[in-house]
């Protein structure tokens, strides 16, 4: 009988397991931190939720997504020009990298966050 228990316990576990999350849920998830984002950007930025950064000058990727008038766009272009990096961001994004980053920083951004005119 305790077999029997655990099997059909096992099963709706397995079961709940495929079970897709709801619109609502899955969208106000962001995308999972790419391991070129938390190599490159989390030894200072905070890369996922809570967005606590480890070097306390250097925002979390949440507040950095929901600045005004911030674009993939203009974001990997900003990536890309390593000249434009505080002297501490001692390093260099190709174009790929650089938009794999802008990918997903911009998928951080909230619901509030109005592009610039």
């Amino acid at each position: 009988m305790m077999r029997i228990t655990f099997v059909a316990l096992l099963g709706a576990l397995s079961l709940s397991a495929c079970q897709s999350a709801s619109p609502d849920t899955a969208a106000s998830k962001p995308n999972r931190v790419p391991t070129l984002v938390q190599g490159v950007c989390g030894d200072c930025h905070g890369v996922e939720p809570p967005f606590l950064s480890p070097n306390p000058e250097a925002p979390g990727f949440d507040a950095i997504a929901n600045s005004a008038g911030l674009t993939d766009e203009t974001l990997a272009t900003w990536l890309v020009d390593a000249h434009n990096y505080p002297e501490l961001m001692d390093f260099e994004l190709n174009e790929a990298e650089a938009r794999e980053v802008a990918d997903y920083m911009v998928s951080l951004k909230g619901k509030e966050y109005k592009r610039a005119p």
